[in-house]
């Protein structure tokens, strides 16, 4: 129930390639394919596999524009329930808890793409916020198949302080309506940062923390090629202990909410991607290695998408992806997806633009936040490839369903049901492996 652009494979942001569908094929036609690509994408057969892994948590991102209008803020639209509860629903059949995750709040909590950027300027949209916590706990009160709630996804506020006051006002809005649920809050700077936390933890009861542990070394932009050295390994274990040093040193509860390398694809790397893979395993397993000795809980990112990170992925043969075939090589080729992004074909389009921020803008004055979260490639590529030019991309994508009726609609959304995708194996059975590992611990 949040659209990212590397997961299903539109350019830029969810609101634009919706609004640019809606005009190319009409409202109706529109409305129709997403709600049937949210039918397909989450059945029954999706959470007998989940919980034939051994996995017995998954975490529901969603967007508050289910819920919500801009144009009609404070109004509950009751229709934003229908495939949250379906899920939740039919993970409880299979003894799988949900975690709810507001992964796009109004006005946006983050700097980064899935979600715009604007709440922690604008009290009104954290008021907004607010409002929909009250609604979604007294909607889920009670229900014990939901292990909590996730109420902000990857904030990044640069003066590290309006986040614990959001905290504090959240919580004790939750609590208000809900005593029950755990509440599970993300760390500053993309679920990284506790730092400037202090002894906020004192007001929160059954509260545990999440960190969001990647590594570069599971990305196409790694420093290195890993082999699992101890360096390697120890820059593994450093990089996570940093993550949760606030929560260590109070004895508070740590939950890893987001994690996993993302994977080499044949229509793109060739002979390279078995290769390419075992790499990204290896990483998979050494932190596997780090949690599973401090037993931290953990929700793999993530579950389904069109083949570069999901656990179960479309298949090149399904309606979608022969349909869009040409238009995803041309996305990968030009590194629009900021998300495991290869620029190697386009860096020497945007390697002047550094250069040039580089000789004009002294040093001391580059690093704007969430430096050195982002370094400067970073903030130019999300700037010029992910904003500047996946914008002249999304009509262009839109386009590809000029002329379909809902039955041929209804096939290319039938592409992301579970029966039609394929199964990433490796990735599935390392899982499994450490699961029953946690389990038995």
């Amino acid at each position: 129930m949040n659209m990212e652009n590397f997961i299903s494979g539109y350019p830029g942001c969810e609101f634009q390639i919706r609004a640019a569908l809606a005009e190319t094929i009409g409202a109706e036609k529109s409305e129709f394919f997403f709600d049937k690509f949210l039918e397909y994408f989450f059945q029954e057969s999706d959470a007998k596999f989940f919980s034939n892994l051994g996995l017995n948590c998954i975490r529901l991102p969603f967007n508050y524009h289910h819920f919500e209008d801009d144009m009609n803020p404070r109004v509950l639209k009751k229709s934003g329930f229908k495939h949250l509860d379906r899920v939740i629903d039919l993970c409880a059949q299979y003894n799988i808890y949900t975690i709810l995750d507001l992964h796009t709040a109004p006005g946006g909590q983050n700097t980064d793409w899935h979600s715009d950027h604007g709440v922690w300027n604008h009290k009104d949209f954290q008021d907004r916020t607010i409002w929909l916590w009250e609604e979604l706990a007294a909607h889920y009160k009670g229900n014990k198949w939901i292990a909590g709630y996730n109420p902000l996804n990857e904030p990044t506020d640069p003066y590290h302080t309006r986040v614990i006051g959001f905290y504090d006002r959240v919580y004790n809005a939750i609590r208000a309506v809900d005593s029950e649920h755990a509440i599970f809050f993300d760390g500053n700077t993309f679920a990284s940062d506790f730092s400037h936390f202090g002894d906020s933890h004192e007001k929160w009861e059954n509260t545990a923390y999440s960190i969001h542990d990647y590594s570069t070394f599971g990305f196409p932009a790694a420093p290195e090629d890993y082999v699992g050295t101890e360096s390697q390994q120890r820059r593994l274990r450093r990089s996570y202990e940093k993550k949760r040093e606030w929560m260590d040193e109070r004895g508070l509860c740590v939950w890893n909410g987001e994690w996993g390398p993302v994977y080499a694809r044949k229509q793109y790397e060739g002979e390279a991607t078995e290769k390419i893979n075992e790499v990204r395993y290896h990483v998979l397993k050494d932190q596997l290695a780090i949690y599973n000795k401090d037993r931290l809980s953990w929700s793999i990112w993530l579950y389904k998408d069109i083949g570069f990170q999901g656990m179960v992925y479309v298949s090149t043969k399904s309606a979608y992806m022969t349909k869009f075939a040409g238009f995803l090589a041309k996305k990968h080729r030009l590194a629009v997806d900021a998300w495991g992004a290869d620029v190697s074909a386009v860096q020497h389009v945007y390697q002047p633009l550094i250069n040039h921020v580089l000789e004009e803008i002294p040093e001391k004055f580059r690093d704007l936040y969430p430096a050195p979260v982002w370094k400067l490639s970073d903030r130019v590529g999300r700037l010029a490839r992910n904003i500047l030019v996946a914008e002249f991309l999304v009509k262009e994508w839109a386009s590809h369903f000029v002329g379909m009726d809902e039955s041929q609609l209804d096939d290319l959304a039938k592409s992301f049901v579970f029966e039609e995708c394929e199964k990433r194996e490796g990735l599935n059975k390392i899982l499994t492996d450490n699961a029953t590992l946690v389990k038995e611990a």
